[in-house]
C-alpha cells in the first residue's frame, strides 16, 4: 500500500509556478509567466522566455538541476516493492504448503525482503534530497535572481504562484513507512523461523 502511494505521488507529479516582471516601460512587461515541471524532474530542460525590460529583448532561461537519477530510482523501487509484495501474498495465501516445505522458500523471501529494506533506505534518501533540490530549484524567489530584468530596482518582480510540493512529501513519507513495514515483516520472519 505503501509503495503504491510512493510510486503514484512522485511518478505522476506535475506542478508550477508563475511570476511576473513589471517594467518601467508597461509594454515591455510580461505580467504572467508560467513555468511548469513535471517527473523525472530534468529541470535544466525546462525553458521560460522572460522581458529583460530593455526594449522588445527577451531572455531565453532554464530552471537549474536534475534530480532526475533519484526520483527515476525511487519510483523503480516502489514499483518492484510494490509487484515483489503482491506477489509474496499471492504466495502466502494459495502456496503456502509449498512454501513452508523446506527452508529454501522463506531464506528467499528473507533475503529478498532485506535486499527491498536496504533499497528502500537508499531510494528515500536520495529521493528526499533530490526534492530538497527540487524545492529549492524552483523556489519563486530563486528562479526571479535569474532574471536580468529583475536585479535593476526600477523593475518590479514578484511571485504570483508557487508549486504545490505536498504530494511529494507525500512521496517521501510513504517511502519511510514502507520501509518500517518492511523492516517489520523482516523481524516476525526471523521470529516466526520463516
Amino acid at each position: 500500500l505503501f509503495a503504491i502511494f510512493a510510486f503514484a505521488t512522485c511518478g505522476g507529479y506535475s506542478g508550477g509556478l508563475q511570476l511576473s516582471v513589471d517594467c518601467v516601460n508597461k509594454t515591455e512587461s510580461n505580467l504572467s509567466i508560467d513555468i511548469a515541471f513535471a517527473y523525472p524532474f530534468r529541470l535544466h530542460q525546462v525553458t521560460f522566455e522572460v522581458p529583460t525590460c530593455e526594449g522588445k529583448e527577451r531572455q531565453k532561461l532554464a530552471l537549474i538541476g536534475d534530480s532526475s537519477s533519484s526520483a527515476e530510482f525511487f519510483v523503480t523501487v516502489a514499483v518492484f516493492a510494490f509487484l515483489y509484495s503482491l506477489a509474496a501474498t499471492v504466495v502466502y495465501i494459495f502456496f503456502q504448503n509449498k512454501y513452508r516445505e523446506n527452508n529454501r522458500g522463506p531464506l528467499i523471501d528473507f533475503i529478498v525482503t532485506v535486499v527491498f529494506s536496504f533499497l528502500w533506505l537508499v531510494g528515500s534518501s536520495a529521493w528526499a534530497k533530490g526534492l530538497s533540490d527540487v524545492k529549492v530549484a524552483t523556489d519563486p524567489k530563486e528562479v526571479l535572481l535569474l532574471m536580468s530584468a529583475c536585479k535593476q530596482p526600477s523593475n518590479k518582480c514578484m511571485a504570483i504562484h508557487s508549486p504545490v510540493m505536498s504530494s511529494l512529501n507525500t512521496s517521501v513519507l510513504s517511502e519511510i513507512q514502507s520501509a518500517k513495514a518492511l523492516k517489520k515483516r523482516e523481524r516476525v520472519a526471523t521470529l516466526t523461523g520463516l
